[in-house]
């Protein structure tokens, strides 16, 4: 069974830094797109950044030029290095992956302080 399991989250103060991680367990092969989502409280899921297999990106116009994504597929994980963080960037942070169908991580907490 594959399970997705994110780590990284916490509180920092804006204009901090965080890194999350996301690790894939169990059996999974040839992972298409990696993707990083966030949801606030009161609000819908939505996109942050994905990557692909080639390691092309895409991120949402809120985190241009703060946050950056990456992956390892050699580890089948995928990282998102957040900087110059803002208190509307606090959410539950959830990766998922497709490799023929869509899994998704627990969420963890960013919380960044004003």
């Amino acid at each position: 069974q594959v399970q997705l399991v994110e780590s990284g989250g916490g509180l920092v103060q804006a204009g901090g830094s965080l890194r999350l991680s996301c690790a894939a367990s169990g059996s999974i092969f040839n992972i298409n797109v990696m993707g990083w989502y966030r949801q606030a409280p009161g609000k819908q899921r939505e996109l942050v950044a994905v990557i692909n297999s080639s390691g092309n990106s895409n991120y949402a116009d809120s985190v241009k030029g703060r946050f950056t994504i990456s992956r390892d597929n050699a580890k089948n994980t995928v990282y998102l290095q957040m900087n110059s963080l803002k208190p509307e960037d606090t959410a539950v942070y959830y990766c998922n992956f497709f490799a023929g169908k869509l899994y998704w991580g627990q969420g963890t907490q960013v919380t960044v302080s004003s």
